[in-house]
Order: structure tokens, then sequence, then C-alpha cells
């Protein structure tokens, strides 16, 4: 666990508080070594690659415990890089792995609601990140991790104005820490900047000011800089010369701990308590400053985007090359057989082949009958699953992305070409898979994410997939297609939920969103009629859970034969 020192670096940026863990290693993997390598030298692409690279490894070793560690570490690569969006993402792919009746899981567990607490609240959702919060407290079972993450829930209750709460939790806090000189400063500087903001005239200057000699003589830099920024705000109105003492102060350990955040927080003070001409001065670095956090977040965002997709584009290139490879494999192999047989069972052969010719001749007639009405029983499906949702997928990438795709979308144009042509001359024209199947489910899942819209995917395994049969792939994808376009015609939802549950032979897909619900109406129309069908034809089972203004719920169960 060597890795959660950073971890707990992350949490320094609230609690002021840094925890030391011991490093373990299950299972040999070269990839996760390398990681942690990476982010000692502080790479944190490269580390970001090979904890990708490892996870792969251990989810074919059935690791299920490393695979959630690695994501957690991605996680807080993440969030150190600015992209909270994408740790609150993966640390919530995190969840699936780690079982809460295990007991080796529930510290990481803990972990990992932690870090999805810090995502929310540097997203500024602080309803949600107490809630995370919450979680990660009733999973830890060492008393120094519920500490910084009691810390932590009371940041956010003070954030959301909770200020009773907060100061509970404070106070229980501050009861038994007076052997920890940081700690002690730190909740006690906590606990009056809480009583501060509940009665603005309660002298809280004192408790800051002890809190900082403390910290000042532990040399904790990250909670002098804390300190400073309290002052600051409590000197502002009342005190503008001192808060500007304190603020040029501030700004210095700021630089000193290399937090840009703090930097321009502490620089916005600067700006507005100083005289004209140095105000001018600090709001030139102001901007500066803040144009590159901006353009580092973004460029690290882009990133971490694209390792990922080089990481599943090599997995896909290597699986196809591996295939090719076995496929060669065979057909020498079958060669060679043919070889060695031709000259015994030639008349066999030729006899049986004449056999065959007809019982194949007749079969495929027969074939060709029943796809004929096939095709004519199911052209208007076709229109509706290949050309209606599939324009609709096409008009919805198109209206939310900003960097569109333009081959790729021709792409897609032209092969809904070639399908509507197909289905004109009531054909059955099986096209070969360019990708892999859950590359395709989730490209045509996160098509639909826009700026208000997330959608989160949970189980789509490659290796899961194989267990499936082709045409029940086909049926999945449409089924999936219509759900989607469904939500977004109607739901009016922000979040969307899709998780895949592998048994040992049945297949559950989960679907949820929070949107408006649907009525018995909508549920009954055409589409989702459709939908019912294609899960009844493959010995499912389709339910539906809706309420107005809660959002829908769908459970669709089917056996893997």
């Amino acid at each position: 666990m060597k890795r959660f020192s950073l971890y707990l670096y992350v949490t320094i940026f609230i609690s002021c508080r840094q925890e030391p863990f011991q490093k373990e290693m299950p299972i040999v993997n070269t990839a996760y070594e390398k990681a942690f390598d990476y982010v000692d030298s502080g790479k944190a692409d490269s580390a970001f690659y090979f904890f990708d690279a490892a996870k792969q490894v251990f989810l074919e070793k059935g690791d299920s415990l490393s695979v959630a560690k690695c994501l957690i570490n991605m996680s807080i690569t993440q969030q150190e890089q600015g992209d909270y969006y994408g740790a609150q993402e993966t640390a919530l792919q995190a969840v699936p792995f780690l079982n809460p009746r295990k007991a080796g899981h529930l510290t990481f567990l803990s972990m990992n609601f932690n870090a999805l607490g810090l995502a929310s609240y540097y997203l500024k959702d602080y309803p949600r990140s107490i809630l995370f919060y919450e979680q990660a407290i009733h999973y830890s079972g060492d008393p120094q991790n519920t500490l910084v993450y009691r810390n932590n829930l009371a940041v956010s209750l003070l954030d959301s104005k909770k200020y009773r709460e907060a100061q509970k939790i404070y106070t229980n806090i501050i009861n038994g820490i007076h052997k920890n000189p940081a700690e002690y400063a730190r909740v006690l500087a906590n606990l009056a900047r809480i009583k501060w903001k509940q009665d603005p005239t309660y002298p809280a200057i004192h408790e800051f000011l002890i809190s900082l000699k403390i910290r000042e003589k532990e040399k904790d830099f990250w909670g002098q800089n804390a300190s400073l920024g309290y002052i600051t705000d409590y000197y502002e109105n009342h005190k503008p010369d001192s808060a500007l003492i304190f603020a040029k102060r501030w700004y210095h350990v700021a630089k000193k701990i290399s937090s840009p955040n703090d930097q321009i927080f502490a620089l916005k003070k600067l700006i507005k308590l100083s005289l004209s001409d140095s105000s001018k001065y600090y709001f030139e670095i102001y901007n500066t400053l803040n144009d590159s956090l901006q353009q580092a977040r973004l460029a690290a965002k882009n990133q971490f985007t694209m390792i990922r997709y080089e990481v599943e584009k090599n997995k896909a290139d290597n699986l196809s090359l591996q295939k090719d490879n076995a496929e060669k494999a065979y057909n020498i192999s079958r060669q060679r057989m043919w070889t060695a047989g031709i000259s015994i069972f030639s008349l066999i052969v030729i006899i049986g082949g004449i056999f065959w010719y007809k019982r194949r001749k007749e079969r495929l007639q027969l074939e060709a009958q029943n796809r004929i009405k096939a095709n004519q029983l199911n052209i208007s499906r076709k229109i509706h699953d290949v050309v209606a949702n599939g324009l609709y997928r096409v008009m919805t990438e198109i209206e939310n992305r900003e960097d569109i795709d333009r081959d790729g979308i021709l792409d897609r144009l032209e092969m809904m070409y070639e399908k509507s042509r197909d289905i004109s001359y009531e054909t059955e024209v099986t096209k070969p898979e360019q990708q892999d199947y859950h590359t395709q489910i989730a490209e045509l899942l996160k098509s639909f994410v826009t700026e208000n819209r997330k959608v989160i995917i949970a189980g789509n395994d490659a290796e899961q997939w194989e267990r499936i049969h082709a045409d029940s792939k086909e049926q999945i994808h449409h089924v999936l297609q219509e759900l989607m376009v469904n939500m977004r015609k109607h739901s009016q939802a922000t979040n969307v939920v899709i998780r895949f549950d592998w048994d040992a032979d049945v297949l559950r897909i989960y679907y949820s969103d929070n949107g408006i619900g649907m009525s018995d109406t909508q549920v009954k129309g055409n589409g989702l009629t459709s939908t019912g069908n294609r899960i009844f034809n493959l010995n499912g089972k389709i339910t539906f859970v809706t309420q107005a203004e809660k959002g829908l719920k769908i459970e669709i169960s089917m056996p893997i034969l």
C-alpha cells in the first residue's frame, strides 16, 4: 500500500494531515511496481498508464481486490491533476470489485468512498460528498483513517453551513488528540472557524494564532497555509492592513508547498487588499497562474482519456493478432490431416460429399425460404432499430460534441445506408465486427454523454461477453440503444447507470436514471414493446420500476447459453 501515502496527500488538501501506510503486494505484477516508480518520480501520466495496465493483469488473474486498488490509485492520480469528474468515474468503477462482506476489502472500500467524497467536494457537490464520507467512516476499521474521514466530513458540513453538526464532530475529536500537536492545531483552528462562522463577533483570532504557532513549531507548512488563510479572512473586513500582511505570508507559504489553488486564493485577497499599483501587479500574476492551471487541468483530462484509448486499442489489436495466429495454426493442422488421410478416404469423401451436397442444397433452399419470410416480418423493426435509432444516436453525438469526428460519423452514416439498402432488398447480410463487442457497447452508451448528463458503466467486461452468442449480442445492442434513445427523448435524466452483472449462467442488466420516470402508456409504446419482445425471444425477462419524478429502473435478465 505504498501508494496510499499519496492517497492521503490528497486528503491533506482538506484536512492538512498525512498518514503513512505500508505497501502490500499480494500478486507480483511488474506494471504495478512501475506505476509506483512513476508516482515517486512525479510522472502522473506514466503512473496512470501502468496502473491501467496492471489492472488488466489482475483482471486476468481474478484478483478483484487488486483491480480495485489500481482503480483507486488511478482516481487519486486524476484528482491530483484536477480531473475531478474523471476521478469520480474511475472511483465508481472500483465499487463492484470490493465486497463489504470480506474483511480484507473494508479498508479499501472506505478509502474509495473517501476518494469519491474528495472528488465531490472539489466539484462543490457538498451533499454528495457528505454521503460518501459517511460511507467511508462506516467501513473504516482503522482509528487514524477514521479520524481523517471524520475531519473531511466536518469540512463538508462546514461548507454546507451545517455548523452545529460540524462543531459536534470537532468537539469530539479535540478531546482525544492533545498528545498530537499537529492534529490539535488543525482541529483547534477548524473549531474556532465554525464558532466564528456562527457568530461573527466571536474572537476566533486567539485560537487561530495559537494554531499557527503550533504549526510553525512543527514545521507543518500545509497547516500554516490553512491558518494563514483563516486569519486573512478574519481580518479582511475590520483590519485590512493586518489582513494584507497575513495574505502576503499566505501567498509565500502556498508557493512553498506548490499549491496553485491556494496561490490563487491568496492572490485574490492581495488584489482586493493592496493599493492600486500592487493590486495590478498581483492581478497579472493571478491571470497567468489561473490560465496555466486551467490549461493543465484540461490537458490532464484529455491525456488520461487518450491513455485509456491507447490501452484499449492495444488490447484489441493483441486479441486480434492472437485470433489470427490461432486460425493460421488451425488451418495448417487441418491441411496436414487432409493430406495424410485423403488417399485412404478419397472414395468415402466423394460419396459423402455428393450426399452432403444434396442435403446442404435442400437445407440452404429451406433456410432461404425461411429467411425471406422472417425478413418480411422484421423489416419494420429493422427500420426502427437500424435507421431511426442509428440516426438519432448520430444526431445526439453531433449535438453534444464540440470536436466532431467527421470521418467516424460519415462511416456510421455509410454503414446505416448499407444496412437500409439491405433492408430494402429484404436480405440478411451480417457485417463483420470492426471492434470488440465491449468496446461497441461502451461507445454506444457514452455517445449519449453530454455536459449535463453522465453515463456510468460497470461490468462491461470483454472476457464475459465472449460467453454470449453473436445473435444475442446483436439483440442486446438493439435493446440498449432503444433504452438510451428513450432516455434521451423523454427522461430529462442527468445521471444514467448501466451495470452488467454476470453469474454462472445468467446475465443481468441493470438500468437506472434520475429522470422524470415513465407512465404506463410510455412503457407500452412501440419502442419498449419491441424491446420486451427481444428479451422474451432470448428467454429473458424485463422488469420496469418507475415512479413520477423519481426516475426509472429497469432490470433485464437472460440465460447465458
